[in-house]
């Protein structure tokens, strides 16, 4: 063989960067669908299950039943422009904008993936390796941690090296739920959001996704995480944490919601009520970094009181 002439072309000298996001089914048919859904359910980080007790569920019950039904609340929220998820569409807009950022940095390649779902975070790490990113960074898009999202993120890009022979070094994030930048950004965004109100709301409501509570119990830090960026974006706004004022309580499993704003307006009943929801209360989601108002995460469990 003759080293000058037959080695293939190698890239080198570059840094990748890999945002990651939750995943999203291909379609909102049936056979997407039930893809989607049973990679996302067969993860042992989001169902901790013995597979006895679940597969038989998951194989006999979910993924006969939950595709069409999940396909058509997915129908609801879909981009019907691009043919995609909103996530999706977020997620890749989001990795431009930050390539731009790095306009000036040609050494960095930023690219997207996602865990369930395309594209894979194996098929992105081969492609920044291919692009010569000697290093890479695997930027999970979850401020807060939690085994079922960011420890899945990176248990997926190093089964990713296992097949691989020649392995590009990686590196992960920490969690930055209280991150400086980051909760200025939460502040900024909420601010001009309120300030597009004409009324001003006695109360905003802060909504985490949630984990089951035995999650918590083994020792996840996510729902500590969650608090502690409410109360940080509580200060960051100036707000005291009272009834006479606009503050931050934190819902963080279903029906902690309701009750939260049932809590502000008892005795009134009926449209009374509704009126005064209207008035007085701002909804605000903590999703994904990647800003995924649209798409919904089936499955959702109970968090820990």
């Amino acid at each position: 063989m003759d080293a000058n002439t037959e080695h293939p072309a190698v890239g080198y000298g570059k840094l990748g960067v890999l945002l990651v996001n939750l995943g999203t089914p291909d379609g909102t048919d049936v056979t997407s669908m039930r893809r989607y859904l049973r990679e996302f359910l067969s993860d042992r980080r989001v169902i901790e299950w013995s597979r006895l007790f679940w597969y038989p569920i998951l194989y006999g019950i979910v993924l006969n039943t939950r595709p069409r039904k999940v396909g058509k609340a997915y129908e609801l929220i879909w981009n019907k422009d691009l043919n995609e998820s909103w996530l999706r569409t977020y997620t890749r807009n989001q990795a431009a904008l930050m390539a731009e950022a790095f306009g000036g940095q040609p050494q960095v390649v930023v690219d997207w993936a996602m865990r369930y779902g395309q594209p894979s975070i194996a098929s992105r790490i081969e492609a920044l390796q291919k692009a010569g990113c000697e290093r890479i960074l695997v930027f999970p898009l979850y401020p807060q941690y939690a085994a079922a999202t960011t420890a899945t993120v990176n248990d997926k890009a190093f089964e990713a090296l296992l097949k691989m022979r020649w392995q590009p070094a990686l590196r992960t994030v920490p969690p930055y739920h209280d991150d400086p930048v980051y909760i200025d950004a939460l502040a900024t965004s909420i601010n001009k959001h309120l300030a597009t109100l004409d009324w001003e709301p006695e109360l905003v409501l802060a909504s985490f996704h949630g984990i089951p509570k035995s999650y918590f119990e083994k020792g996840d830090p996510y729902y500590c995480q969650c608090q502690k960026t409410a109360r940080l974006l509580r200060e960051k706004l100036g707000w005291p944490q009272d009834e006479t004022s606009s503050h931050l309580p934190v819902a963080l499993r279903p029906g902690r919601v309701a009750a939260a704003l049932y809590g502000r307006h008892r005795g009134k009943t009926g449209q009374g009520r509704r009126e005064a929801d209207r008035r007085h209360q701002s909804g605000l989601r903590f999703r994904l970094s990647g800003d995924a108002r649209r798409d919904r995460r089936p499955g959702r469990r109970e968090l820990p009181p």
